[in-house]
């Protein structure tokens, strides 16, 4: 009789197990980790894909923002977490492609994760304050090798994409700019808006709003091609600087060793989301364009990215503060 018993409870233990083996994931919440505050544009952005990863994924997708270390104790925490799929980054090119020049970071931009898609992509606008005499890229070129170093520009911080873009531009003017660090894009344009200082490389969705009302003028995009929100800016390529091109995006990772099915699941269930044209809409109402691309092209563009961002760095000779 205990043998019969024995040999039953195997049998159940052995039935769990491969039930749990072939569970389909996920079994439980999802967290995407932000690495900034609530509030800006990839708390946004991460908040819209949790939406709709709840969704499609029939489990909750929930947000935890851990700002900090310019967003490397978030890539930090998601490095080191389980790699099963219920622990993601909303990783942003600055932690990946950006701070590892800068600093010393737990770390690797490549190893330490899983690429699972690019959500969406957003290019920078070169903002002009109203009292400068320059209505195109090349018055405002002229204007400043006409006073080199006499010419300012301000930036979201030393080492941010807003002052590394500029930083690649004015090499590839040949112009000499006196930069001007500001802690986040809201106080650089509101100095911008005031006439303080002169120009502000930021991202669409801080210049749109203050373009469209005439309080500043925009003289080029940095994207590929001109941008929907604002179809009559020129791009700084077509200007004259043919190949030029810098902009930003906003990522879902997750940790290295994180199951492939748990990767397709996300990767498929993100795609599916081009399709949807409030989910679009949700996130162009913000200035950024959807993306949501395989594992490989995010590791492609990551790759690309990381080799920019570094020469970038060393052309600015930005430091960390």
């Amino acid at each position: 009789m205990r043998s019969k018993l024995k040999a039953s409870f195997l049998c159940l233990a052995v039935v769990g197990s491969v039930n749990a083996a072939h569970a389909e994931w996920p079994e439980r919440p999802i967290t995407i980790v932000v690495p900034f505050s609530a509030g800006g544009n990839t708390d946004s952005i991460a908040r819209i894909s949790a939406e709709w990863l709840t969704r499609k994924l029939k489990q909750s997708v929930i947000v935890e923002n851990k700002p900090g270390a310019n967003g490397a104790i978030a890539a930090e925490f998601v490095a080191a977490a389980n790699a099963d799929g219920y622990t993601l980054f909303m990783a942003t090119l600055p932690q990946m492609a950006i701070l590892p020049h800068l600093q010393k970071v737990k770390y690797d931009p490549v190893s330490s994760f899983e690429p699972v898609t690019i959500v969406a992509t957003n290019p920078f606008a070169l903002a002009v304050a109203s009292n400068i005499p320059a209505q195109n890229l090349a018055e405002l070129v002229k204007l400043a090798k006409a006073k080199p170093g006499g010419l300012a520009y301000a930036s979201a911080g030393t080492g941010s994409v807003s002052h590394l873009s500029m930083s690649l531009f004015a090499q590839r003017a040949g112009i000499e700019l006196n930069h001007v660090p500001y802690k986040g894009g809201s106080p650089a344009i509101s100095d911008v808006l005031g006439g303080q200082v002169p120009m502000y490389f930021g991202n669409l969705a801080e210049i749109i709003p203050q373009y469209k009302s005439g309080k500043f003028k925009a003289v080029a995009v940095s994207s590929d091609k001109r941008v929907s929100q604002m179809p009559d800016v020129p791009t700084i390529a077509e200007q004259g600087y043919a190949g030029f091109s810098t902009h930003t995006w906003n990522a879902i990772s997750a940790p290295a060793g994180t199951p492939k099915s748990a990767i397709s699941a996300l990767t498929n269930a993100m795609k599916s989301a081009l399709q949807d044209p409030a989910f679009v809409s949700k996130l162009n109402a913000i200035g950024v364009d959807p993306l949501c691309n395989t594992p490989e092209e995010f590791a492609t563009v990551l790759k690309k990215d990381i080799v920019q961002w570094g020469t970038a760095v060393k052309i600015s000779g930005a430091k960390a503060g």
